[in-house]
C-alpha cells in the first residue's frame, strides 16, 4: 500500500499529528510512506523522516496563500510518479491543490482521499476541499458533532467520519516522570523566584481565546491563603502590538500580581519537564478546545489538570481525571477547584487511553479499509468487463446458427429427414 501525506508545514506540534510515528509505522508494516511538505531538504525534521524510511518531497503549500496553487502541476507529477493508493491531507490549502492536481492526473486507479479536521473550521468554501474526501478523521467527539451539525449529516455513515483522538507518546511522557536535578538547578538559576513555590503552569501563549485572565482571579483570591502560589506562562514576557498580551500585563501590574507570574517563553523543547514539575496544569481556554494536547500530556505524566468542562478538556478529563473538571464557568468554582487541589493533592492514575500507539493503529485501519475498498472496486470492474466479453462471445455463434445463408433470413427452420423405406424392408426379411 502506498500512502501519500500532504502538509503545509512540519513545524506543528508532532504530538498532535503523529507525523513521524505514523510514517515509521507505515514503513515497519512494509508500506510506502510519501510525505510532501514545505520544509527544506536539509531540515532536521526532514532528515528524521528520511532516516525512518519515508520518501520526502518539498512543495511550498503554505496556508492561505494563493501562490500555493502554483504547485498543482508539481503535485500532479508526484501523484503520477508514485500512483498512491491513499492520499491524506492535513490542512485546507494542500486539499485544494490536491483536488486541482487530480483533475488531469494519469493514474491507473484514482487514490482514496483522507483528511483530518484538527479544529472547529468554518464550514465554508475554503473548507470544502477538506470535506470532499472518502473519509474525514476528526480529533474529538466535539469536532465530530460540530462537523455533522454544520453539514447536516447527523446520521452520517461512521466510515465517512471517523473520530481518532490525538495520542501521547508514553515513552516520551512516562507516568510520574521527574525532571532531572540538572534541569531544576538550571531553571532555578534562570528563574530564582520559582524556588520553593507552588507552580500553576499555563502551557500556552497569551491570547483572547486562551483564558489567561482567569489566572488573575486565582492569584487574587488565593494569594493570602497560599502565599507561595506562582503562575508560569509559556509565552514571552513582552510582544509588540499584541493587545491581549498588553492588557494582561497592565492588569497584573495594577493589581500587584506581576511578581507572582513568570514568563518562560513559547519556543522551548523542555515542555515535558515543566508539565511534570508543575503542581497544577491549567486548561482555561475560553473557546472550545479541539485537542487539548498539553492537558493530555500532563495527565499521562501524572500531573493534576484543572480545566473547564467543555469540548476536548471534558472528553479528556471525564474518563481520566474527573476531579479536575470545573463544571460552572465562573471564578468562584475555578478558585475552589484550585484550592482543593493545593490542600489535598490527588494525582491522575496511569492510563493506556489517548496513546500514540492507539492513534496510529486506528489511522492505519482507516488506510487499510480504504485500500481494501479500492481493490474490491477494481476487482468488480474487472469482473464486469469479463462478463461483458463472455456475453459478446456467446452472442456471435448464436447469431451464426439462426442466420440463413441462402435467404439472409433471421431464422432457419430445420426439417426432419424422411424415413428410409429400404432399411425397413431389409429388417423384415431378416426377421423372416
Amino acid at each position: 500500500m502506498k500512502v501519500m501525506r500532504l502538509l503545509s508545514s512540519l513545524k506543528h506540534d508532532e504530538s498532535e499529528r503523529g507525523i513521524f510515528h505514523l510514517g515509521r509505522a507505515l514503513v515497519k508494516n512494509e508500506h510506502t510512506s510519501i510525505i510532501v511538505s514545505s520544509a527544506d531538504e536539509d531540515n532536521d525534521l526532514v532528515k528524521r523522516l528520511k532516516r525512518d524510511g519515508n520518501i520526502y518531497h518539498q512543495l511550498h503549500m503554505n496556508k492561505k496563500s494563493w501562490l500555493s496553487l502554483l504547485q498543482v502541476t508539481a503535485l500532479r507529477r508526484l501523484i503520477e510518479k508514485y500512483d498512491p493508493d491513499v492520499i491524506h491531507v492535513h490542512s485546507r490549502t494542500p486539499a485544494w491543490i490536491l483536488h486541482l492536481a487530480l483533475r488531469r492526473a494519469r493514474v491507473k486507479r484514482m487514490p482514496k482521499l483522507v483528511s483530518t479536521m484538527y479544529g472547529f473550521y468554518p464550514i465554508n468554501k475554503y473548507s470544502q476541499a477538506l470535506l470532499a474526501v472518502d473519509t474525514i478523521i476528526t480529533v474529538s467527539d466535539s469536532v465530530t458533532n460540530y462537523l455533522k451539525k454544520g453539514l447536516r449529516l447527523e446520521d452520517a455513515d461512521p466510515k465517512t467520519i471517523k473520530r481518532i483522538y490525538r495520542g501521547v507518546d508514553t515513552r516520551r511522557y512516562p507516568y510520574r516522570h521527574n525532571p532531572s536535578v540538572y534541569w531544576l538547578r538550571h531553571t532555578f538559576a534562570e528563574y530564582p523566584e520559582l524556588e520553593h513555590k507552588k507552580w500553576l503552569v499555563f502551557p500556552t501563549v497569551i491570547g483572547n481565546e486562551y483564558g489567561q485572565e482567569w489566572l488573575i482571579d486565582i492569584l487574587g483570591n488565593l494569594q493570602e491563603q497560599f502565599p507561595n502560589i506562582h503562575v508560569i506562562i509559556m509565552d514571552e514576557d513582552y510582544r509588540d502590538d499584541d493587545v491581549a498580551h498588553e492588557d494582561f500585563r497592565q492588569r497584573t501590574n495594577a493589581l500587584g500580581l506581576a511578581d507572582r507570574i513568570t514568563y518562560v517563553g513559547s519556543k522551548r523543547n523542555d515542555m515535558r519537564e515543566w508539565l511534570s514539575a508543575a503542581n497544577i496544569v491549567m486548561a482555561l481556554a475560553n473557546e472550545p478546545e479541539s485537542i487539548g494536547i498539553n492537558a493530555l500530556q500532563a495527565i499521562h505524566l501524572g500531573t493534576p489538570v484543572i480545566g473547564w468542562d467543555q469540548a476536548a478538556f471534558s472528553e479528556i478529563l471525564q474518563p481520566l481525571y474527573p476531579q479536575g473538571l470545573v463544571k460552572k464557568y465562573n471564578a468562584k468554582a475555578l478558585c475552589k477547584a484550585v484550592k482543593n487541589q493545593l490542600e489535598s493533592v490527588t494525582r491522575p492514575e496511569m492510563t493506556n487511553k489517548f496513546t500514540m500507539r492507539e492513534m496510529i493503529e486506528e489511522t492505519l485501519g482507516v488506510y487499510q479499509d480504504l485500500y481494501d475498498i479500492a481493490l474490491a472496486e477494481e476487482q468488480a470492474e474487472t469482473d464486469a468487463v469479463a462478463v461483458s466479453r463472455i456475453k459478446r462471445s456467446l452472442k456471435k455463434p448464436s447469431d451464426a446458427i439462426h442466420k440463413s445463408p441462402d435467404t439472409n433470413a433471421a431464422t432457419t427452420t430445420l426439417q426432419p429427414e424422411p424415413p428410409n423405406k429400404d432399411a425397413k424392408v431389409k429388417l423384415l426379411k431378416k426377421n423372416a
